[in-house]
């Protein structure tokens, strides 16, 4: 089974080298992202699918077209796929490439739920009690296309976005394997649009909070660990935030308690443990550390 593999990130590395590990599977080409500056140095930093590749040697050729025009729907075609598998590539497929096989995309949600850039993130941030991943026939509209299949699991534990990303990846792997080697008998079943929900691409102005919610701060800094993280409108990072309750009524931001463990916080509604914080341009430090620095005392407001 010849596979043209189109991905990007992390999550995407993942599914990819289950393929290749796969003895049923020949990855004939991959297609990602050119390589983007990274960091203060602005060094060019390769996506993580042609890292895995180049790291391990593989005989896979690597493409990184700005768009899938002309010359690369011809490349796309001498490949001869069976198949074209997408796992967050970053880029709409034209009907020239829909043509040329089967297209299958693997989603981090429970489709028709999430469709968009960031399904991962919206399941944390609404507190779902079911995570899950979906395949999917594409079509020109956006994650719109017939579900293939599906898996879900029961949160047992909150996960931050590197954690359930890293769990949704494994099973895609295992679902992606499934679907491509039973496709010819699966029955594919049309979204219901009307139940359709969409997700917007995370931005820096995502990570602003304030101290209203506790179960929504928390939420958020699990959602955006990696990026953007949460910080105050003064840009003070909130590191390691913990939920404690969520009932009780405090003044936005006020001290509760001061110990090793970090600082209690209290919101309109609940409060949240934070461990470390990190003021702009400084290194992050114990919360406790923080707070005698800034002579902040049980009472204060930390804002």
């Amino acid at each position: 089974m010849r596979i043209v593999f189109m991905g990007t990130p992390g999550f995407a590395g993942v599914i990819l080298r289950a393929l290749v590990g796969d003895k049923d599977i020949e990855v004939v080409g991959l297609f990602t992202q050119m390589d983007k500056p990274f960091g203060r140095k602005k060094e060019l930093k390769a996506p993580e699918t042609k890292t895995y590749i180049l790291e391990n040697h593989l005989n896979i050729p690597i493409f990184q077209p700005q768009s899938l025009k002309e010359p690369e729907v011809q490349i796309l075609k001498d490949l001869k796929p069976d198949f074209i598998v997408v796992v967050a590539y970053g880029k709409i497929l034209p009907k020239e490439v829909l043509a040329i096989a089967p297209c299958i995309n693997v989603h981090a949600s429970l489709l028709p739920k999430y469709r968009g850039a960031s399904p991962i993130h919206e399941m944390i941030l609404n507190d779902d009690k079911i995570y899950g991943i979906s395949t999917m026939l594409m079509d020109l509209e956006l994650d719109s296309g017939d579900i293939l299949e599906s898996a879900s699991f029961l949160r047992e534990d909150y996960l931050n976005l590197d954690a359930l990303s890293l769990k949704l990846a494994h099973m895609g792997a295992a679902l992606l394997l499934s679907t491509l080697k039973n496709f010819s008998s699966i029955t594919r079943k049309p979204q219901d649009h009307v139940q359709a929900s969409f997700c917007k691409k995370i931005t820096k102005a995502d990570g602003l909070v304030g101290f209203k919610d506790a179960k929504s701060l928390f939420l958020k800094s699990l959602a955006f660990k990696s990026w953007p993280e949460i910080f105050l409108e003064n840009n003070l990072k909130l590191l390691e935030v913990e939920l404690v309750e969520n009932e009780k009524s405090h003044k936005e931001g006020e001290i509760l308690e001061i110990d090793e463990k970090g600082v209690l916080v209290g919101c309109l509604k609940g409060s949240v443990c934070i461990a470390r914080l990190q003021a702009v341009g400084k290194k992050p430090l114990k919360a406790k550390d923080y707070l005698n620095g800034k002579r902040l005392k049980i009472g204060g407001i930390l804002a």
